[in-house]
């Protein structure tokens, strides 16, 4: 069993900042590439930003400057600190991680975070 479990719901102002945090537990062999995705009202789910073991990320150009990744690999954790928000940020966003498991290590699977709602005033 692997869950991946979020953190940092909220409701912050236009040009505020917010950090989501998402952590991944259960039988874990390792963990690949990390991430962010969103899904707001009437659009697509949209990558946001992702980062793989080694530190190498990827951004969504709207995200690029302002919504920095990182994470713990010894916490498996990952973490978003938002910045600038605008309320065009709003949307649920869903941790993503490519995980194997222990017993299945040459396996990897793409686990989801059950989403955590983020809403920008204007």
């Amino acid at each position: 069993q692997v869950q991946l479990v979020e953190s940092g719901v909220g409701l912050v102002q236009s040009v505020g900042s917010l950090r989501l945090s998402c952590v991944a537990s259960g039988s874990i062999f390792s963990i690949d590439v990390m991430g962010w995705f969103r899904l707001a009202l009437g659009k697509q789910r949209e990558v946001v930003a992702t980062m793989s073991a080694g530190g190498r990320t990827n951004y969504q150009d709207s995200a690029k400057c302002r919504f920095p990744i990182s994470r713990d690999n010894a916490k498996k954790s990952v973490y978003l600190q938002m910045n600038a928000l605008k309320p065009e940020d709003t949307a649920v966003y869903y941790c993503n991680a490519l995980i194997s498991r222990i017993g299945a290590s040459n396996v990897r699977n793409s686990y989801w975070g059950q989403g955590t709602q983020v809403t920008v005033s204007s």
